[in-house]
C-alpha cells in the first residue's frame, strides 16, 4: 500500500505541475463546452421532435472524448520511466511492479476525474433555465467513470510496451479503436453466444444506457474486471522488461 501511495503522490505531483498537462485540460473544456453548446443549439431547434436531452446526447458521443484524451494522459506513465532509464531505480526500490501499476494507474483516473469534473457546470446552468432530471446526469458520470477506468487502464497496458510516448499513445489509440469497432467489425455475422458477448462489450450502447439514467451493474463488473486485466498485464510486461 505504501508503494502504491508514494507512486501516486509522485505522478499526481508530475500531471498537476506539468504544462502539458494544463494544455490537455484546456483543449478538453474547449472542445467538450463547444460540443455541448452545439447539442443544445440542435436540441433548441423548433423543427427538432426527439425526445433525447443534452444530457443523453452529451454522454453518448463521450467516447469521442476518451478516444483521444487517455493516450495522452498515459503515454508518459512507463514508457517515460524506461526513457529516462528510471525505471531500473523504481524497481530496486521496495516496491512492486503491480504497485507501481496501480499507483500510476490512478493518478491518470484521479487527473481523468479532475478533467471532467468543470463540466458539471453545465448541468447547473441548464438548471437555471429548466427542469433538470440529476438521476440520469449522476448515472451518466458513473458511466464516463467506468468506461474511463478501462480505457485508461488499457493506456497503461499500451504504455508498458515502449519507450517511445508517440509509440505508446498510438498502440492505445489503435487498441481502443478496436474495441469500439469490434461491435460494428463482427456484429452483422453473430449470432447466438456471440451477439450476445458483442452485446455485452458495446461501448456506444452502454453510454446510451448510463446517459438515460439506466445503471446496469453487468457494465460496471466488466470495465473494471477488464481493467484489472490489463494492469494486471501491464504489472506482467514490466517484470519481463525488468529482467532485460
Amino acid at each position: 500500500m505504501n508503494g502504491i501511495l508514494a507512486t501516486l503522490r509522485r505522478e499526481l505531483f508530475a500531471y498537476f505541475f506539468s504544462p502539458l498537462a494544463y494544455v490537455i485540460l484546456t483543449f478538453f473544456l474547449f472542445i467538450n463546452g463547444h460540443f455541448f453548446w452545439n447539442i443544445v443549439e440542435a436540441l433548441s431547434d423548433p423543427r427538432f421532435t426527439g425526445q433525447i436531452t443534452p444530457f443523453q446526447a452529451f454522454f453518448q458521443s463521450s467516447w469521442l472524448f476518451l478516444l483521444f484524451i487517455t493516450p495522452m494522459l498515459t503515454m508518459r506513465l512507463l514508457s517515460e520511466e524506461r526513457k529516462a532509464g528510471t525505471i531500473e531505480s523504481l524497481m530496486t526500490a521496495p516496491v512492486t511492479e503491480i504497485e507501481v501499476v496501480l499507483g500510476k494507474f490512478l493518478a491518470a483516473f484521479l487527473f481523468y476525474a479532475f478533467l471532467w469534473l468543470p463540466t458539471a457546470a453545465y448541468a447547473v446552468i441548464i438548471a437555471r433555465s429548466s427542469d433538470v432530471d440529476w438521476g440520469p446526469i449522476a448515472a451518466g458520470y458513473l458511466g464516463v467513470a467506468g468506461v474511463g477506468a478501462l480505457f485508461l487502464a488499457i493506456g497503461v497496458f499500451g504504455s508498458s510496451f515502449t519507450k517511445n510516448q508517440i509509440v505508446a499513445a498510438i498502440m492505445t489509440f489503435c487498441l481502443l479503436l478496436f474495441l469500439l469497432t469490434l461491435f460494428f467489425l463482427i456484429e452483422p455475422s453473430a449470432s447466438g453466444f456471440w451477439k450476445d458477448m458483442l452485446d455485452y462489450v458495446n461501448i456506444f450502447d452502454h453510454l446510451d444506457e448510463f446517459g438515460k439514467g439506466v445503471v446496469d451493474t453487468r457494465r460496471l463488473v466488466f470495465y473494471f474486471s477488464t481493467a484489472a486485466l490489463f494492469l494486471f498485464l501491464s504489472a506482467r510486461a514490466l517484470e519481463a522488461k525488468k529482467w532485460r
